[in-house]
């Protein structure tokens, strides 16, 4: 049973609770950069089909996603 450790309910909770609370701050992190911006980031993409503009906030996801990831595990 020594290594099956992560699977405690402890754990196992605490590791949704870290992913529900990264989850949400990258949502605000992503809708705080969408009010920044001088157009709505999502029509821009969707609509105009923006290709530059969707690679550059693949890059922004990437990046506040790793920030998060760093701010909850260290």
């Amino acid at each position: 049973m020594n290594g099956f450790e992560y699977l405690k309910p402890g754990i196992v909770l605490g590791s949704i609770l870290y992913a529900i609370i990264g989850v949400l701050m990258f949502w605000i992190s992503f809708i705080i950069i969408d009010k920044l911006t001088p157009y709505k980031l999502w029509e821009e993409i969707v609509e105009h089909k923006n290709m530059a503009l969707a690679v550059v906030v693949a890059a922004m996801c990437i990046s506040i996603g790793q920030i998060v990831a760093a701010a909850i595990h260290g």
